[in-house]
């Protein structure tokens, strides 16, 4: 017959497994940083906060450790862990946490990303550091080199489609509002997102057309300033439209900023 201590040792892990699980922050926030700039953020000053190179990899940080840190890094990560000061006074301890800021300087992608980090009684926090335009620029520069215009159309064009867009690739505001154009009557016309390709002097958007009635479209129709101007290709996912039915359109053009 086994023990009770020996049938408590599961019971026992259990009841640590469970305090562990609870003791595990709460989902850490996102912040986002740019290089060259100083991002003054908070951190957690209880739990391990982390910190990831946005397609890149971290390769080094610089710290004063005498501020009481412990700094790890591995790949794009980083982890970043202000320690807490145990006082024993005749066996009653107690704990402080840090509260004095510190200063890192982590280098990622090529870059210097300056951190003034305030310690605060708040849950672990995850700190992104965005490519800046150089470095954008760049990945842009090395994506596209080796494609001829066509290619590179081709690429940014399914790139969408795919919903993969390159991090390299920049986000801008599409405009709002439904406009038409003569060559669909018929048809409303959205834009949904628009993105910039720094370095390669390109931009693109997609769009949703919805029909009114039946039709079918020609994409070489579909060319007109309405939707930009030095429109380099345009790109439907379907030519064919039943009523209420939507399509997708890219189009890419000339310039980053149009």
């Amino acid at each position: 017959m086994p023990k009770l201590a020996d049938r408590e040792m599961p019971m026992r892990r259990a009841l640590t497994l469970s305090l562990l699980l609870a003791a595990v922050p709460a989902t850490a926030q996102t912040i986002h940083a740019l290089p060259d700039q100083t991002s003054h953020i908070r951190l957690s000053n209880r739990d391990i906060n982390h910190v990831v190179c946005e397609g890149g990899e971290i390769e080094d940080i610089k710290f004063s450790a005498e501020k009481g840190l412990a700094v790890e890094k591995g790949g794009p990560d980083a982890w970043i862990k202000f320690l807490a000061r145990e006082i024993d006074d005749a066996g009653q301890v107690t704990r402080t946490y840090v509260t004095q800021p510190s200063e890192f300087f982590v280098h990622c992608n090529g870059a210097t990303y300056p951190l003034y980090a305030e310690p605060a009684e708040i849950p672990a926090q995850t700190v992104v550091l965005m490519p800046g335009a150089r470095q954008r620029a760049q990945a842009n520069n090395e994506l596209m080199a080796a494609l001829a215009d066509e290619d590179r159309a081709v690429s940014i064009t399914l790139s969408l489609l795919d919903d993969r867009i390159p991090a390299s690739f920049s986000e801008v505001a599409p405009s709002g509002g439904t406009v038409g154009i003569p060559a669909a009557p018929g048809v409303s016309i959205t834009e949904r997102r628009r993105i910039a390709i720094e370095g390669a002097g390109l931009s693109a958007s997609e769009f949703h057309l919805q029909a009114a009635a039946p039709v079918t479209l020609d994409e070489r129709l579909l060319v007109d300033p309405i939707l930009g101007e030095r429109i380099f290709s345009v790109t439907l996912d379907r030519v064919r439209l039943a009523t209420g039915e939507t399509a997708r359109l890219v189009v890419v053009r000339r310039g980053a900023g149009q």
